[in-house]
């Protein structure tokens, strides 16, 4: 069944289907042509040997009439019988003549058709079976009758007859003959159809082995051309049609890889949704917010839920109005702003492209604004308030002696120091963070930088009762940084260190030379910071609770310029804090070559 659906069957199905057909009919017209001829022909020549009998017999009348009969039977053959009738009383039968199949004189006398030899003169053609004598049932004869013109004779006649079954040998000799010309012809027809199939389905099946290539990426699969043909021109454009396909699927890729580039690297989240809701495509922001969303409802696998609910809302309007639709969402702590927007494909909606814009940092950035204004505010409402209440108070002669005057006059002076401090900070930290702060690094010999700052604060340390002390591990070679701005982070952490550690106790500078930089750490005895107020220590204006400071509180910026300053070292700092136990602040500095 396999051959048979192929090509190669189909062709030799079809061309020996009609070479058949056609060899068919042109075997039965040629049979029967032949049949036709050959009883025609044998009753020819059967006539012409009677009459040719006749004519010896009448040139030998009387006496030579003996000599005629022996040339008679001279003529006919092995399978023609004769019977001579020269009057009612003299028959004579060729040599050949079988008892069985005798033509009697009593037969010839009483067939009808016969007679009409004897009286009309006439030749007779008939075909006859012998029944009369003959066992089988089933053997004709062809008998041609003839007149027999003798001197002195009026009935005379000659009979020559043969048996049907000689014609029919001939018949099937010429039959075997034709069918075996059309045997041969049927043999040479599937040579030939093989032959041509093969010539037409070589070519088809390379094509089709190519074509199973290019359906498997191989775009670059060639089919040889050994023809100019149809089957040629059908190769020249497979070709051309493979190299079409690979210059099309090389556009088609790297349109793909561009998009995806895009989309990945895209700051803002993308979601591509088919018409029925199907996530399409996804970058990686786009799968941050969906693990966001995964986490919050406790990783389920229900696909109902798979987006936000604000999303799918907000899809479904879209696809509603066909226009574009602006939410909001928050999760773990991030503020989304959604916007989505149908796609279409010509005149139809065929789904919608969501955008996910993360503004946490621009909500922190707009309540660090706010918080900023509010903090400054805050900060310089207290000392205008006293400079303004002072001043009334001199202008107003409240201040009687001289001493009261100058006091209120100190508290004035004081105030617009501490106003002054907090505008320079402002000052610095601005610069700071606007990247514009300048390090003059050099070499630094650490134990003589330290005890440098140490004894800055002896006098503070004494009047508080407090015991400053530093501690240096593997001083060796010098270090590379900038000693001013290191020595005022180093100034802050020590300043509100002793102004957060009670009488008594103590407050500890340590450093430690590693292969990679140095460590500085600031540990005091005080106590310590509310682990909820440890993330934000170094914010613009933190303040620990003034119940646990002594003396004026600072401005709140002092850390917050630390930590700019160890950044612009590429250091890192950092703080570890316990209620009652103290506090102790640490930065790494990494070597400079």
């Amino acid at each position: 069944m396999t051959f048979l659906r192929s090509v190669v069957g189909k062709l030799w199905f079809t061309i020996i289907f009609l070479v058949s057909f056609v060899l068919f009919i042109l075997t039965v017209m040629l049979l029967e042509l032949f049949q036709n001829h050959n009883i025609l022909e044998t009753k020819n020549n059967l006539t012409n040997t009677a009459e040719k009998i006749a004519d010896v017999l009448e040139a030998h009348p009387n006496d030579k009439f003996p000599l005629g009969l022996e040339i008679s039977w001279e003529i006919i053959d092995d399978v023609t019988k004769v019977v001579i009738v020269k009057n009612d009383h003299e028959v004579y039968y060729s040599p050949n003549t079988e008892k069985d199949n005798k033509l009697s004189f009593d037969d010839i006398k009483q067939d009808p058709d016969f007679f009409a030899v004897f009286h009309h003169k006439k030749s007779v053609d008939k075909v006859s079976n012998l029944s009369s004598k003959n066992n089988n049932q089933d053997s004709s004869f062809s008998i041609i009758g003839v007149p027999l013109q003798l001197p002195g004779e009026k009935n005379g006649a000659v009979f020559i007859y043969q048996s049907l079954e000689v014609m029919k040998e001939t018949s099937n000799e010429t039959t075997k003959y034709i069918l075996l010309v059309a045997g041969v012809a049927i043999i040479l027809t599937t040579i030939f159809a093989f032959f041509l199939s093969t010539r037409i389905t070589a070519p088809l099946r390379k094509m089709r082995e190519a074509a199973f290539e290019v359906a498997r990426g191989k775009f670059d699969t060639k089919v040889p051309i050994l023809t100019h043909d149809e089957i040629g021109e059908l190769a020249t454009a497979f070709n051309q049609m493979g190299r079409q396909l690979k210059f099309n699927m090389n556009a088609l890729s790297q349109e793909k890889e561009q998009l995806a580039s895009i989309l990945s690297s895209m700051a803002d989240g993308v979601i591509t949704f088919n018409r029925d809701g199907t996530i399409l495509n996804t970058n990686p922001p786009a799968d941050r917010f969906l693990q966001y969303w995964y986490f919050e409802k406790g990783g389920f696998t229900n696909d109902a839920e798979a987006i936000p609910s604000q999303v799918m809302d907000l899809f479904q309007k879209s696809l509603e109005t066909e226009k574009e639709q602006i939410g909001e969402l928050s999760l773990q702590g991030h503020h989304w702003v959604i916007l989505v927007s149908p796609l279409y494909s010509n005149r139809f909606i065929r789904g919608a492209v969501v955008v996910l814009r993360d503004m946490t940092e621009e909500r922190q950035l707009e309540k660090m604004r706010k918080d900023f204004i509010a903090n400054v505010s805050h900060e310089l409402r207290t000392p205008i308030s006293m400079l303004q209440g002072y001043s009334e108070a001199i202008v107003d002669d409240i201040a009687e002696s001289q001493e009261e005057k100058k006091e209120m006059a100190r508290v004035i002076y004081d105030e617009s120091l501490r106003m002054g401090r907090l505008v320079n900070e402002l000052l610095d930290l601005a610069r700071m963070e606007a990247g514009h702060i300048h390090l003059s690094v050099e070499e630094v010999n650490l134990s003589a930088f330290i005890n440098r700052i140490i004894y800055k604060f002896q006098g503070l340390a004494k009047d508080n009762e407090i015991q400053l002390y530093s501690e240096v591990e593997n001083d060796g070679s010098p270090v590379l940084f900038d000693p001013d701005r290191i020595e005022q982070v180093l100034t802050n952490l020590i300043d509100n260190a002793m102004r957060h550690t009670p009488k008594g106790g103590k407050v500890k500078v340590s450093v430690v030379l590693e292969d990679r930089g140095v460590r500085m750490e600031v540990k005091d005895s005080g106590s310590g910071i509310p682990e909820e107020d440890l993330p934000f220590v170094f914010e613009r204006f933190y303040k620990a609770d003034k119940a646990r400071t002594r003396g004026r509180a600072g401005t709140g910026l002092g850390l917050a310029i630390a930590k700019n300053i160890i950044d612009a070292h590429r250091g890192t700092i950092s703080v570890r804090s316990k209620i009652g136990t103290g506090t102790t602040f640490s930065f790494y500095l990494p070597r400079k070559k």
